[in-house]
């Protein structure tokens, strides 16, 4: 036979065996949340993460509307998993609060991979200086379909805050800024640090943080105990000491038909390939699966608790669903 046939023949037959190869991928898409925020490059970069290691996974990027548009799209089956917060999650399976007529008893837990502050930002030359100061001013509680969009409408509103609510997208929100249509808004931050929006903001118009008082941050727990408090280090926002603000606990999570073995492939390339991640995202949790593991409120997915446990660790019980026992 003519080499030349045997050679074409061979590249032939590699090229039909790799394109058959990715065609057999589990194509996953995950959903995010919007492009301005800094959490989006983590996204990328988990995505980065995931298909580097996990060779018959290939998962794509979904920009959307964060958590609470995230558990609304898994709950329809448009997403195969979702950033989230660990409240929302909360509320989703109990079937509470936004998620009362939509009940999402099924979601569980993959990982979370950040515990970030909710910085309440206003233009500096408003002239506001407490939370009470928003009453009657046009304010964004949060990004349209955010958990702090929700976390903080229901913590103004029960402090009797009132302001007018502004409701919008990341772009056209931090438009109304600059544009001093708005106040300011309410956004998580990378950690403590300043967000890619708000430092996006900062660059044009000087802002201002404002904290909680003590007997605020009282009031609230007590209506709302699963809501996160952090006491921000001294220095965490220039001329700042220590204060309080509320916070996200921020992670991933998918209905629990997700098949278990794909969860036990993204959390354990997630957990064992940080590189992507910490290069995306500078408020990455040292220690991800120590996260997860205190900080997560309702049950986690059979596959990642499989992870967990072949490290060694200890899942507390009320994390561990029916199908896992």
């Amino acid at each position: 036979m003519n080499w030349r046939v045997i050679v074409a023949g061979t590249v032939m037959l590699g090229l039909a065996l790799a394109g058959q190869a990715e065609a057999q991928k589990k194509r996953l898409a995950m959903g995010c949340t919007a492009n301005a925020s800094s959490h989006f490059a983590y996204c990328v970069g988990q995505a980065k993460a995931i298909n580097s290691v996990v060779a018959d996974v290939d998962v794509t990027v979904v920009e959307t509307g964060a958590t609470v548009d995230n558990l609304k799209r898994m709950l329809k089956n448009t997403i195969d998993y979702g950033l989230i917060t660990s409240d929302q999650v909360y509320l989703a399976h109990k079937g509470e609060s936004t998620f009362k007529d939509t009940p999402f008893a099924d979601i569980r837990n993959l990982w979370y991979y950040t515990v970030s502050a909710v910085y309440i930002s206003v233009r500096e030359e408003t002239g506001i200086k407490t939370i009470a100061d928003l009453t009657g001013k046009k304010f964004s509680p949060g990004f349209r379909g955010t958990a702090t969009e929700k976390m903080t409408e229901a913590t103004l509103t029960h402090l009797g805050i009132k302001p007018e609510w502004v409701r919008g997208g990341a772009s056209d929100l931090v438009d109304a800024i600059k544009d001093k249509r708005i106040v300011g808004y309410a956004k998580a931050a990378d950690g403590f640090r300043l967000d890619a929006s708000m430092m996006d903001i900062a660059t044009t118009t000087p802002l201002r943080v404002l904290s909680y008082s003590d007997d605020q941050v009282k009031k609230v727990k007590e209506q709302y105990p699963y809501f996160p408090w952090l006491r921000v280090p001294a220095g965490s926002i220039k001329g700042m000491g220590e204060f309080w603000t509320e916070g996200v606990v921020v992670g991933f999570a998918a209905p629990k038909s997700l098949p278990n073995d794909l969860a036990y492939k993204l959390v354990k390339a997630v957990m064992e390939d940080k590189e992507h991640q910490k290069g995306a995202f500078k408020g990455l949790a040292e220690d991800m699966a120590k996260v997860t593991l205190e900080l997560s409120l309702s049950p986690l997915h059979a596959g990642a608790i499989k992870y967990y446990q072949e490290k060694g660790l200890k899942v507390p019980d009320h994390l561990v669903p029916p199908e896992a026992r």
